[in-house]
Order: structure tokens, then C-alpha cells, then sequence
């Protein structure tokens, strides 16, 4: 038991990394918070996560919506306690509106940005005041190996994530004598729905089946699953990674051979 009566928060845990995150720090001992927008795959995450036993505190939001970070956070604090591990997964991605820069869509920039980079951003300053106190916590952001190169037709998406690498860097120095560590997982193309989309989009812009184009996306052949992310989670939230920070870590089947 890794995270033995640890109380994480878990955002847009409803399906994908998200929900495979909270499973497995269910099963290292972890009380966890979970929010997403799809009420009832939250309350069958519930179910799984309370049958592993521990607790569980759910509370569906639109995080796009102006105070629902605070709700978030309280709910989860007033259920469970002070949030020792945070696991920035909500996002948007690129295939809810492709389009080149010169016809990108102003408001889905600005949307897009809030829910990948700002959002993070204020959760980490709801949490880090109980963290700095207890001198001890652990922040995870779910980024992409598009944190590190373009996205063609995504360009609010590759900046969201640029942008979140910054913040976890940033946060990294900030917090590295406080017993805070604050990393990035950057997952290459993972089995989800957002990824399907994605996925369609660009076998329809290029003239290949989806299956033409998933068998190529990785040197591995294949995607991800969301539970092979899952584990890199639970070592970073662990007492094991207390000496590593401010990384960004692939996950990505060999996209990318470099940090």
C-alpha cells in the first residue's frame, strides 16, 4: 500500500487516465476525490473505488465554469480532509475544433486554455496551503508528448500543454525545500474517446482508415491503454519519487525518444 490513507483529487476522472488514476491509487490505500462531467460513470467509479475500501467523495462540475474549482476543492476537503496528492487529468483536446492558426476559433482558444492551463494553475493554489503546512504533498499534471512538439491543427492544445510544463517547472522550484514535489506525465496517443476523435480526424484529412492510421502512430504499433499510465501515476504520488521533481515524464510508446 503505496498511498495508505493519503487523500488524493482526482480531475475529469470520469473515464480514460483519469479514471484508471483513481483506481490504482484506490488500490494503493489513497482516499480519493473525483469530478467530471458524466455523473453516471463518476458514481460507478465511486462504486469500484469504496468496493477497494476506502472512501470516496464525488461531486460532478463543469470545471469551464467560473467557481467550480472551489467547489471542487471544498467538497473534496470537507469529505476526506487536506488534498495530499492533486492530479491535474480534466482537459480538452484538439479534435473538439481543428483548424489551422489563421482560421482558429478566438473562443475555443480561450476555452481551451482556461480548462488545460488555468484550471491546473488554480487547483494548485487551492491545495498548496495545506501542503506547505503538513510539509508534504504531491502534484501531478497530466500534460502530452504535445507539451514538447506541435499539434498540427491544434494549436490551442500543444500551448495549453507547453504551457503546462512551464507551470509544473515554475511550481517545482517553488516548492522543492517544502517536501512538495510537482511532475508532468506527457502520454503519447492513449486509448480514449478524446484520442478517437482525434484519431478520426486525421484519417479522414489524410485518406486512411482509422485502423491505417492507429498501427502507426507509435513504433509500437499501437496505443496506450489508460491503465499503463496509471502506474507512473502512483509512483510519482508515492513516498519512491520524493527526490524526483519538476520532470516531464513520456509515457509514449517510443514517439519520442528524448526527454
Amino acid at each position: 500500500m503505496k498511498l495508505q490513507d493519503r487523500v488524493a483529487l482526482v480531475t475529469g476522472a470520469s473515464k480514460g487516465i483519469g479514471r484508471a488514476i483513481a483506481l490504482a491509487f484506490a488500490d494503493e490505500g489513497a482516499h480519493v476525490g473525483i469530478t467530471g462531467r458524466a455523473l453516471d460513470e463518476l458514481e460507478s467509479l465511486r462504486d469500484e473505488i469504496v468496493a477497494r475500501g476506502v472512501r470516496c467523495a464525488l461531486l460532478p462540475a463543469d470545471l469551464a465554469e467560473p467557481g467550480a474549482v472551489d467547489r471542487v476543492h471544498g467538497h473534496v476537503v470537507q469529505e476526506l480532509g487536506p488534498v495530499e496528492i492533486l492530479v491535474n487529468n480534466a482537459g480538452m483536446g484538439s479534435s473538439a475544433n481543428p483548424r489551422p492558426v489563421v482560421e482558429y476559433d478566438d473562443d475555443f482558444w480561450e476555452k481551451l486554455l482556461y480548462v488545460n492551463l488555468t484550471v491546473p494553475y488554480l487547483f494548485c493554489k487551492r491545495v498548496l496551503p495545506d501542503m506547505l503546512q503538513r510539509r508534504h504533498g504531491r502534484i501531478i499534471n497530466i500534460a502530452s508528448i504535445n507539451g514538447k512538439i506541435g499539434s498540427l491543427h491544434g494549436a490551442a492544445y500543444a500551448a495549453s500543454k507547453h504551457g503546462l510544463l512551464g507551470l509544473t517547472r515554475t511550481l517545482a522550484m517553488e516548492v522543492v525545500k517544502d517536501g512538495i514535489t510537482v511532475n508532468a506525465i506527457c502520454p503519447g496517443p492513449v486509448h480514449t474517446l478524446v484520442n478517437d476523435l482525434r484519431i478520426a480526424y486525421d484519417a479522414r484529412r489524410l485518406g486512411k482508415t482509422v485502423e491505417e492510421l492507429e498501427a502507426t502512430l507509435t513504433p509500437m504499433g499501437r496505443r496506450l491503454e489508460p491503465e499503463e499510465v496509471a502506474p507512473l501515476a502512483v509512483y510519482l504520488a508515492s513516498d519512491d519519487a520524493r527526490a524526483m521533481t519538476g520532470q516531464a515524464i513520456n509515457i509514449d510508446g517510443g514517439v519520442l525518444m528524448t526527454g
